[in-house]
């Protein structure tokens, strides 16, 4: 069996405010464009670049947040590997973003957790080797 590139070409999001949402991705990744969007049903944009994007859908019923705590159903977080975590980092803290776990610092990869303005959960993480196995070791975890 020939084994393929997989890769996720986008997530789709609902938010209680489009446009803060499009500001914390942009923070992130400025390089993120308006790719397309409308307002037929519900207002909501792709963002993104080329490859991969964002869908983003403004909720029609506001104030709702994320509660997320690991033993309920639904997605945790989704994480983007990226080749600099700590201009990320900057980046969103720069804005007032908070972290939203602890930064861990190991030996063969940066990852950082920030949360969006709804209390979604998105990991950064900067891979520091090109070895699979050492990309996916998981024996060495230290928390910052």
């Amino acid at each position: 069996m020939k084994t393929r590139n997989i890769y996720l070409e986008h997530a789709n999001i609902t938010v209680n405010n489009i446009q803060e949402a499009i500001n914390f991705f942009q923070t992130a990744f400025p390089h993120f464009k308006i790719r397309g969007g409308g307002n037929d049903t519900r207002e909501w944009v792709h963002l993104g670049d080329d490859d991969t994007y964002i869908a983003i859908n403004q909720a029609k019923y506001s104030d709702l947040k994320a509660n997320k705590n690991y033993d309920t159903l639904g997605i945790n977080h989704m994480g983007f590997v990226v080749e600099n975590v700590e201009e990320i980092a900057q980046n969103l803290l720069g804005a007032g973003y908070k972290r939203d776990y602890p930064k861990q610092v190991e030996q063969f990869r940066i990852r950082d957790y920030f949360a969006d303005a709804d209390g979604n959960q998105f990991e950064f993480v900067q891979y520091l080797s090109e070895l699979p196995e050492e990309r996916n070791n998981y024996s060495n975890q230290v928390t910052v």
